[in-house]
């Protein structure tokens, strides 16, 4: 026989053995034969954080019956769905054991007008395996329509190998179909899936949810005839702070072929699709295949209506670092997210002055449409007080999810008045802020968007004084937009100091792919002073930005060369700062910095034997399986002792994202003159002044001047209160999701996710000109109340799992410096009180008239500690400790 005759019979011998494989894996019904399946659902929900499992499961059966009505020659089938005897049952909390195994399960009793929309059929446009259409009632239930979405997502399948887009009731997936014998196995990606929007998440995941969600099929077909499916699918979703409060919601179906067919309803006649729907009898409307989504109705929240009736008999909370208040201002957050305006307004004229701050934050934290437009009405940037516009700003500035609308009613109040200038500067700062944020949502296409760049590059234009230029730059940095670097360039290289301090700290905030070649250029002749000369905090801000951002070895090795030039503490300083970097894991430095270092003629006591008293060092303050909190301290000092400035540094770093939960930054500049100190050659004279910057969760606030002058020193001196100054005092939502997960079951799981914090932080800053002594203290005291629940919604069964977690703390930051001696003696404490904590983990279950309830909960307290920060350090505190006691 002919070779490439016999090759030629082998393939299509091949071909034709493929093609009859694929065959059997494709599913097929008959006219006039009734297919009827057993259909089973179990889901459940669980904490994960119990011992034991503990939380809310349904189990339903039913028989399903399938039909073709109609067909056309391309192969495109109208097939028609009926549920028949439905069946479920849960077990309410009350009836569960001690050892958590369950009594016996309730069965739910439906209502008769449930039951008829059940048995109600709908109709599927299939083709080949893939459901092209559904069609059924638009009017009825939802949660009923989406049962059957679900179960109509089980007939979606292909019989071959590969990855495609399907659509069911989890929306538009990408799925991976696997094929073996008379099995095939559909993965689907559920984190691809595509769905109408709904919900809406804080901006840094720091302070969102985690989801691991896993969805597996295996379907079973024999002889043409689909014989069995099974689908199984798994969501795992916890706070990104807090894994182990987590929510397991597991949901199987299982469909099995109970018997071959039986007659059933004669055909539909029909020349295309639309005649065959109509011929049903039926009139079935096309719904989308996507489940929708629903809201629940909750009946005993709190309405703000039936709040303002018991106004006078009710207390608002104004103590920001209690516990009670963080839970309060979540409270009235829900209230006043379904309220009207004229109730939220209402509200806000009623309130006492003193309630007022908390109300504006809450109102601004909703963002609803009528707290905005109640708000808009209600602030009155020319009468109101000073203190309540600020807490309007910096709401809005701290806002998890700003919108478009919160950003325009900031920028109508500030828009064409003649405004207090602390006021304009902190609009300004909460503008970059919100426009950071929303550029972050992808919405810098937004008009109010390009509004408040063109309001901040406007001022930073037609600033006269040097403060407003300062308070424009620091704007830009609370955008972080990569369009107004070289603006920022511009100012850092050519301004004065106290610009050039701005522009580069605000080049700092923004991420290692922003800091190009052109931006490593400016700050090289910055740190090297090529064109000018520069303040040393400038130089070493400018070294920072080129040692933390991809250094190039030269970079490094100039840097290290530079410092045997510079006068003692900047060098010891910047030194630190490099073998700081090599001690940190996540230092995108770290392998280039450990190459430099293993060169002894780098690494060696000429370079490392600097003997000032600046210092720069970071440590671990806590590490959990979920985030690790660091404290960085940077100390720089003048020749004579003199604290120059100082940076105090609490960050977070929590799957893979890093946070700077607060940074404190005191400086003094004009020392020199006073202790009798000469400038470097070139150096301007700053004028005598000492203040504070603050940024709070990457928000850059307003700075504040303790004193500006020799003057206004002299009066602080003889003149200052006991008082510290205020930084910050309010209340922020920190944490703000609301998800919603289509299972395709056809059952709805919505994720929520609240996070209330109350600061309270203050600051003094203390001058001894007689005893020679410098004293600053940081306080800040705090409480935050983390409301994370899932809810299951279904024509079943409604449950709720709930975990509520609260926590109080007070951390306290001293430094003391002496410099009546020498060598300067300086002692630094940072220690945190007891931390009392409280968890309350709850079950609720709610199916037919019967409802149910229960609770579980933990609380304790952390005990106090002071922070070890080093051994120097220890021995100057206990000298100067000592020394006060006697």
């Amino acid at each position: 026989m002919d070779p490439q005759a016999l090759w030629g019979c082998l393939c299509l011998l091949c071909f034709s053995l493929l093609r009859a494989a694929k065959g059997n894996l494709l599913p097929s019904f008959h006219p006039r034969s009734l297919y009827q399946y057993q259909y089973s659902l179990a889901v459940q929900l669980q904490h994960t954080s119990t011992p034991s499992p503990w939380g809310a499961w349904l189990q339903a059966e039913a028989l399903i019956h399938l039909q073709q009505l109609w067909r056309d020659p391309g192969g495109e089938e109208l097939l028609q769905l009926q549920i028949h005897d439905l069946k479920a049952q849960h077990q309410p909390e009350e009836q569960r054991s001690q050892d958590s195994t369950g009594g016996s399960p309730v069965e739910i009793a439906l209502s008769p007008e449930a039951q008829a929309e059940l048995q109600q059929p709908v109709f599927i446009s299939w083709s080949s395996g893939k459901v092209k259409a559904f069609y059924g009632n638009e009017a009825e239930n939802i949660l009923i329509s989406n049962l059957k979405r679900g179960i109509t997502s089980l007939f979606q399948l292909q019989p071959h190998a590969g990855t495609t887009v399907e659509e069911d009731a989890s929306g538009s997936c990408q799925v991976t179909y696997t094929v073996s014998n008379h099995s095939i196995t559909k993965t689907k990606d559920l984190l691809s899936c595509s769905k109408p929007k709904s919900g809406f998440t804080s901006m840094n995941k720091i302070f969102g949810v985690e989801w691991q969600p896993s969805s597996r099929s295996q379907y079973v077909v024999r002889d043409s005839l689909l014989q069995s499916v099974l689908a199984e699918e798994s969501h795992v979703v916890a706070p990104a702070l807090r894994s182990r409060s987590g929510i397991k919601i597991s949901s199987r179906q299982q469909l099995q072929l109970v018997s071959p067919a039986v007659p059933g309803l004669a055909e539909v006649s029909g020349q295309s699709l639309e005649d065959a729907l109509a011929g049903t009898g039926a009139r079935p409307q096309p719904l989308g295949m996507a489940s929708l989504p629903f809201r629940r109705v909750c009946t005993h929240c709190p309405s703000l209506r039936a709040f303002l009736k018991a106004f006078d008999r009710q207390r608002v909370r104004t103590d920001t670092s209690r516990v009670a208040t963080a839970w309060q201002f979540q409270r009235f957050i829900r209230m006043l997210r379904s309220a009207k305006k004229r109730d939220v307004l209402q509200l806000l004229r009623r309130a006492p002055e003193e309630a007022r701050p908390f109300l504006v934050e809450a109102a601004v934290a909703t963002q609803s449409v009528a707290s905005l437009a109640a708000l808009s009405e209600f602030l009155d940037f020319s009468q109101e007080p000073k203190s309540l516009l600020e807490k309007f700003l910096y709401a809005a500035a701290f806002s998890p999810w700003p919108s478009g609308e919160l950003l325009q009613l900031v920028l109508d109040k500030l828009d064409g008045r003649q405004l207090a200038p602390e006021i304009w500067e902190t609009g300004i700062v909460a503008v970059g802020a919100l426009v950071g944020k929303l550029c972050q949502q992808n919405l810098c296409g937004l008009q109010v968007v390009e509004r408040g760049v063109e309001t901040i590059l406007e001022g930073l234009r037609g600033a006269q004084e040097e403060p407003r230029v300062v308070i424009s730059l620091l704007a830009l940095g609370n955008a972080r937009l990569p369009e107004t670097i070289p603006t920022l360039l511009e100012h850092a290289e050519g301004g004065p100091t106290a610009v050039t301090t701005a522009a580069t700290s605000a080049l700092q905030r923004f991420p290692a792919p922003h800091i190009s070649s052109k931006v490593k250029q400016v700050m090289r002749r910055i740190f090297h002073q090529k064109r000018k000369s520069y303040d040393k905090t400038c130089r070493l801000a400018a070294a920072e930005i080129l040692l933390d951002n991809h250094p190039l070895p030269m970079d490094v090795i100039n840097i290290l060369l530079a410092t045997t030039e510079m006068e003692t503490e900047v060098a010891t300083f910047l030194l630190l700062k490099v073998q700081n970097s090599l001690c940190d894991h996540h230092h995108l430095a770290r392998k280039i910095l450990k190459d430099i270092m293993a060169d002894p003629r780098i690494n060696n006591y000429n370079f490392f034997s600097k003997v000032g008293i600046s210092s720069s060092f970071s440590a671990p303050l806590a590490v959990t399986q979920d985030l690790t909190s660091t404290f960085g301290l940077d100390l720089l000092f003048l020749e004579g002792g003199f604290l120059r400035k100082s940076v105090s540094d609490f960050s977070l770093l929590s799957h893979g994202q890093r946070l700077r939960a607060a940074q404190v930054t005191f400086e003094a500049q004009g020392m020199e003159s006073m202790m009798g100190e000469n400038l470097s050659e070139g150096e301007e004279e700053p004028e005598l002044r000492a203040g504070m910057a603050a940024t709070f969760f990457d928000v850059q606030l307003w700075p504040i001047v303790f004193f500006q002058g020799y003057t206004d020193l002299m009066g602080k001196v003889l003149l200052s209160s006991a008082e510290p100054t205020s930084v910050v005092r309010g209340n922020l939502l920190l944490m703000d999701h609301h998800q919603v997960i289509p299972l395709q079951s056809g059952l709805q799981v919505t994720v929520r996710l609240q996070g209330g914090l109350g600061l309270d932080i203050s600051a003094d800053m203390d001058v001894s000109i007689w005893e020679q002594e410098l004293k600053t203290s940081v306080n800040a005291r705090g409480s935050l109340a983390m409301d994370f629940q899932a809810e299951l919604d279904s024509p079943l069964l409604q449950a709720t799992l709930r975990s509520q977690t609260e926590v109080e703390t007070s951390i306290h930051f001293d430094t003391k410096l002496r410099f009546s001696s020498s060598p300067v003696l300086m002692c630094l404490q940072l220690r945190e009180e007891q931390v009392p904590y409280r968890e309350v983990l709850s079950v609720s279950q709610s199916a037919g008239s019967r409802s149910s309830t229960a609770r579980r909960g933990r609380r304790g307290a952390v005990p106090g500690r002071e922070f070890a920060l080093h051994q120097t350090n220890s021995r100057v505190c206990n000298l100067l400790l000592a020394a006060e006691k006697e």
